[in-house]
């Protein structure tokens, strides 16, 4: 679920990917389903076993890779003809394997099944259409919220967030909550573009990408005001340095108590509470720019364009998809299902939290930013923006910068 810097794939190997199946002397047939959260294995296991049981003839082996190496394997199988039959897909890595024709188109199968994908959040379902084309079965959700620490609000008596805080209200509580003498800091300004400045960016009335993601967003007003807002942070001493962000995550100093407020997703709401010391954390609504916008990317089951079961394989999807999947994941407290119905069993699931600020932010919901091969200059990010954030320049030059290094991967792209 969450984007960090994604590597790079080699479209010559995409196209080498095959189907990574087998078909038993009985006639069963078992398919492969790569995921890379070994906290979501459980669920996935429940709703496996459920699928087998109304679908005897079919076994699923579920093969789970840490997040940073997922991408690196998944490459490394296409080019040795291993790919697994159903993978999870995200959004910043969805085009390019559309696009080389790796991933199995869903439209007929959905049409001939009558299933209802209005039942989905639009923003995940429109992620992982191609060229008119429904490659990917709609699964989890996400949004970004203020995550606080109530303690240290406490003892710097500086009330708690509310969902209808504005940035002005942030910068000053990061400013009442920093303590030199503690070394505790207000807020985190994370270099960190999901749960950081594309919120701000959106929120500042910006795009990182046009539209018809043909031209950079990172040379416009907007872009600069976003990225300002946390640079000013660092620069007033309310926020940790780059370099001491780098040396230790923003989330471990949140959980550490040396950060009062962190910009984070949905996802970590599974995390703290298996924490004891998260027991005095609750998350809010993001501060409002010129307006309200947290950033959505989605998560889909997408299946292989060479799996030799593709009937079995779109039997799976549809199942994992279904509103019953759905229930038992959100159950788990791990994610927001895109299953709209499902979303406030995951509110349950985590009480001592107020997630319901989280869900009703799918309404501001802007879809993450993304390009045929994203990477080409998402990957740029960190060192060229990295810039402002150490105040080697100011945000204008490196938001300059950041636009002509993304214009030169998108022309490139689009074979200019």
């Amino acid at each position: 679920m969450r984007t960090k810097i994604l590597p790079a794939l080699a479209a010559l190997a995409l196209l080498m990917i095959a189907g990574c199946n087998s078909t038993d002397p009985g006639g069963k047939v078992e398919l492969t389903l790569a995921i890379w959260d070994v906290s979501m294995k459980p669920s996935e296991e429940q709703i496996i076993h459920d699928f087998e049981q109304a679908n005897p003839g079919v076994t699923v082996q579920i093969q789970v890779t840490p997040w940073d190496q997922y991408w690196q394997k998944l490459k490394a199988a296409a080019s040795g003809g291993e790919a697994p039959d159903v993978m999870w897909m995200n959004a910043p890595n969805f085009q390019l394997y559309a696009s080389n024709g790796v991933l199995l188109p869903l439209s007929k199968y959905i049409a001939q099944d009558k299933v209802d994908l209005g039942v989905f959040a639009k923003a995940v379902t429109d992620s992982f259409v191609f060229n008119g084309e429904q490659y990917g079965m709609p699964r989890d959700n996400t949004t970004i919220g203020l995550w606080y620490n109530k303690a240290l609000f406490d003892t710097a008596h500086v009330k708690y967030p509310t969902d209808s805080w504005t940035w002005a209200d942030a910068k000053a509580a990061a400013a009442k909550l920093t303590n030199k003498a503690t070394g505790t800091y207000g807020i985190a300004a994370n270099l960190n573009s999901q749960s950081n400045f594309y919120d701000t960016i959106a929120q500042a009335g910006g795009q990182v990408i046009s539209s018809d993601g043909r031209r950079s967003g990172y040379d416009t007003p907007a872009a600069v005001e976003g990225i300002t807002y946390w640079t000013d942070f660092i620069a007033a001493g309310h926020s940790p340095s780059l370099r001491q962000m780098t040396d230790t995550d923003p989330v471990q100093m949140f959980q550490s108590g040396k950060v009062a407020m962190l910009y984070g997703g949905n996802w970590l709401a599974g995390t703290f509470a298996k924490v004891d010391t998260a027991k005095n954390f609750d998350v809010a609504a993001l501060p409002a720019g010129k307006k309200r916008a947290t950033i959505s990317t989605g998560l889909s089951e997408a299946i292989s364009a060479k799996t030799e079961h593709p009937a079995e394989a779109w039997k799976l999807v549809k199942f994992m998809g279904s509103k019953e999947a759905a229930g038992i994941r959100a159950a788990s407290g791990t994610v927001i299902p895109a299953y709209t119905t499902e979303a406030q069993a995951w509110v349950s699931s985590v009480p001592q939290y107020h997630l319901q600020s989280l869900v009703d932010e799918i309404s501001v919901a802007v879809p993450y930013p993304v390009s045929k091969n994203t990477d080409a200059w998402a990957s740029q990010e960190p060192e060229i923006l990295g810039k402002a954030w150490s105040g080697a320049q100011t945000p204008q030059q490196a938001a300059a910068a950041m636009a002509a290094a993304m214009n030169t991967a998108l022309d490139a792209e689009q074979g200019k």
